[in-house]
């Protein structure tokens, strides 16, 4: 999905003018037109600050689909909501078609040398997961931690956090949130 036309569509969907969007959101006016033209690709942190203006979770923004009337139960690999924001970290949600979820259930990989954003996010709820292929760092308040396969970890996510992988092989996590606000 390209971001920046869906982002414009939504904004005009809400009655906001770029502006507003922007006072909402805690960003400039330059930013939201930046991502709007395809200027720039925002970070998932970024981009999650711009849709809390709207207000608006990453699932409902990247998933324009029509939810089923008897949700499915298994879902294949090839059926993942795509979540990404950058090419290089791919975020995968389980369960795109089940409607009012209480869980946000990701595949997450991060490729050699990318990372969450710069600037930590943080949201209501708590956050969990395990690596089950390469190696991550996770940073939370301003302790850095390094995961192989088989760590874990959970937390409260009121507290800033980022995910970043600085190593030369990618990096795939298996992760939950709640609530499903991501």
């Amino acid at each position: 999905m390209d971001v920046g036309p869906r982002l414009k569509q939504l904004r005009k969907q809400y009655g906001l003018s770029q502006r507003e969007l922007a006072k909402r959101a805690g960003v400039t006016n330059s930013t939201i037109s930046m991502i709007e033209k395809s200027s720039v690709s925002p970070s998932v942190s970024s981009l999650k600050k711009v849709l809390a203006g709207i207000p608006m979770s990453l699932v409902e923004f990247f998933d324009a689909e029509e939810k089923q009337n008897h949700p499915q139960v298994v879902y294949r690999q090839n059926e993942r909501l795509d979540l990404s924001v950058s090419g290089n970290v791919q975020m995968e949600l389980v369960g795109k078609a089940f409607g009012q979820r209480a869980i946000a259930f990701m595949v997450e990989t991060y490729e050699p040398g990318t990372d969450t954003g710069v600037e930590p996010y943080e949201h209501q709820g708590e956050e969990c997961g395990l690596v089950i292929e390469g190696r991550l760092e996770l940073t939370v308040d301003d302790q850095a931690y390094l995961l192989d396969v088989g760590d874990g970890y959970y937390f409260d996510s009121t507290r800033p956090h980022r995910f970043r992988n600085p190593h030369d092989e990618r990096c795939v996590i298996v992760s939950a949130t709640t609530p499903a606000n991501f």
